[in-house]
């Protein structure tokens, strides 16, 4: 079920960095190197496929945006998007 505006940036205040555009929670993350990059975003999808819901990611030279929707209730934010956002934060990821 989709979350309302309200209840997106109650979740988003607990989620530093973390944005709402376009029906997408999104971070984007600035690493060391572009190999650090790569191995950050590759973090993110083994978290991601664990959990059963995949973001969008893009990677850039040092720098990795990572954006949750869920597409099976039509592009939405819902709970699982939190959830999943919440544990990308748990990787940690080096400077």
């Amino acid at each position: 079920m989709a979350l309302s505006e309200a209840d997106i940036n109650a979740a988003l205040a607990e989620l530093d960095g973390w944005g709402y555009t376009n029906g997408m929670i999104h971070k984007t993350y600035e690493l060391s190197s572009y190999p650090a990059g790569i191995m950050f975003a590759a973090a993110v999808g083994t978290v991601a496929e664990a959990l059963g819901h995949h973001p969008d990611i893009g990677i850039g030279y040092k720098k990795v945006t990572v954006a949750f929707t869920t597409h099976d209730d039509g592009n939405v934010v819902t709970e699982k998007d939190v959830e999943a956002a919440k544990a990308v934060e748990a990787i940690g990821y080096p400077a």
